[in-house]
């Protein structure tokens, strides 16, 4: 049964980041209308769902929307992120979400809100709580922020089976473990198990007592050239170590050992190559901890625990009954064919280059309201995969490079990249007269056009040899 029909000029699907960065440069760029549907009781997406002791990877500055900033752009002082700017944690960023909503959005009088609300596929809204439905009419798009939704251990089963009497928990219930736990197995080799392995290790929890059982081991960015404000020089020195190290390189190992002996890229270990690449950010002072733990276990996957032992794609280790078990290993952000991000009546949320989520929706947005063609809008910013491997990188990057040029070339939207705190090059301007940004500045110009062509060498390269390792050999 359907209610009334209500008329919009917007319809976004989804109040989490990536909506609600949308939204926000729609507010800012245009007079339209705007109706957001969540099916979660707040704005905020997976941070809703989030564990506690999970803290942003990147400075606040460059997260949340546009035109409302998130923290307070101050130094830390301790810990593991100790002389870097600020990561907001879950009750900070769900807090700022909230904000948003009650404090700009809201009052604007041009967004409507439906959560705890399911979208149906022919255009109905239904509430969980409020009997029958509202028919949705958009004039001119529906918003999908859900074509890349991903799942995270919070709110997803343990990809495993679990043998009767065995027990395994999410990582956002360790912080509420009750009693005292004498050994940690932590299943999972993403930001949530490293995430968990350093608070464990920052609670004092003794190195020995924690096992980490990877499936594969991940390149991760180094936090140090991730930086804003005072420290964006050796952000912009971060892009002159990548463009060189690209320009230079024989092949993707090549280019990967020129960036690890830089220090852009970190590993854990030392002695083994990563074949993962999230795009994940960690300091120094995070790997060094990591490091202390000395029983990783690489048989790839689990597939199920047992009271005795745990079973694995490539093997089975033991396993303890004084052991907690916890479930880190949720599938993450999915990789779905592509789309064109903008169609008649749609736009399908994706990123389109190698860079901060926020700051590539919040500039969907502005495309969005400024350019009219779609088929303009979708020349200037096709869309890639999310990445998952090392050559992943190199795509994502390589797509950047193609066409940034053509979006710095319209003037709205170069004017918006220049003064947008979601862009963490937008302020380096302010250092131009810097000498390590002269010298930055020159060797970035000495090797675009070189990393350009290389790189294009390097994927199809590595492109060609997986192909040929999926060929079969006929004798």
């Amino acid at each position: 049964m359907t209610d009334h029909v209500l008329n919009t000029d917007y319809l976004v699907i989804g109040a989490g980041a990536a909506g609600m960065a949308f939204a926000d440069e729609l507010l800012t760029h245009s007079d339209a209308t705007i109706t957001i549907v969540d099916r979660r009781h707040a704005p905020g997406g997976h941070w809703i769902d989030a564990y506690p002791h999970v803290r942003l990877h990147q400075p606040s500055t460059f997260y949340g929307v546009s035109s409302t900033p998130l923290g307070t752009d101050s130094l830390d002082t301790a810990g593991s992120n100790a002389d870097y700017y600020e990561l907001a944690g879950a009750d900070e960023i769900r807090a700022y979400f909230e904000h948003l909503m009650t404090r700009r959005f809201l009052p604007s009088g041009r967004v409507r809100y439906f959560p705890n609300s399911e979208y149906l596929p022919d255009g109905r809204v239904v509430s969980r709580f409020r009997p029958g439905a509202i028919q949705v009419r958009s004039r001119r798009k529906l918003i999908d922020t859900t074509y890349l939704e991903g799942t995270i251990p919070a709110t997803s089963p343990p990809p495993f089976e679990l043998a009767d009497g065995t027990e395994c928990i999410p990582a956002g219930a360790i912080a509420r473990v009750a009693q005292r736990v004498e050994h940690f197995t932590i299943i999972g080799a993403g930001k949530t198990a490293l995430d968990t392995c350093v608070w464990l290790l920052e609670q004092g929890t003794p190195a020995d007592a924690i096992r980490w059982i990877k499936p594969r081991e991940a390149w991760w960015l180094n936090r140090r050239f991730q930086q804003p404000h005072d420290l964006l020089p050796d952000n912009h020195r971060g892009m002159a170590i990548q463009l060189e190290a690209m320009a230079q390189a024989s092949t993707v190992a090549d280019l990967f050992a020129r960036l690890e002996a830089e220090g852009f890229f970190l590993r854990i270990d030392p002695d083994v190559t990563p074949t993962m690449l999230r795009g994940a950010v960690i300091s120094e002072a995070e790997q060094a901890l990591l490091r202390q733990i000395r029983d990783v276990v690489r048989l790839g996957h689990v597939r199920r625990i047992e009271r005795d032992q745990i079973i694995l794609d490539e093997g089975r280790v033991a396993t303890r009954p004084d052991t907690l078990h916890v479930h880190c290993a949720a599938r993450g952000l999915p990789r779905p064919p592509l789309r064109p991000i903008f169609e008649a009546g749609r736009v399908t949320v994706q990123p389109f280059q190698w860079q901060f989520a926020c700051c590539q929706f919040a500039e969907l947005g502005v495309v969005e309201a400024s350019i009219e063609s779609d088929a303009e809008k979708n020349r200037l910013c096709p869309p890639i995969r999310y990445w998952s491997s090392p050559t992943d990188y190199l795509s994502a990057f390589l797509a950047a490079l193609g066409h940034q040029q053509a979006r710095a070339s319209h003037p709205v939207l170069a004017q918006w990249a220049q003064t947008t705190r979601l862009n963490p090059m937008s302020g380096i301007g302010r250092y131009r007269d810097q000498a390590q940004v002269i010298d930055n500045r020159r060797r970035i110009q000495q090797s675009a056009a070189a990393a350009a062509t290389n790189l294009v060498r390097l994927v199809r390269a590595r492109t060609a040899e997986a192909q040929s390792r999926e060929t079969p050999t006929i004798a």
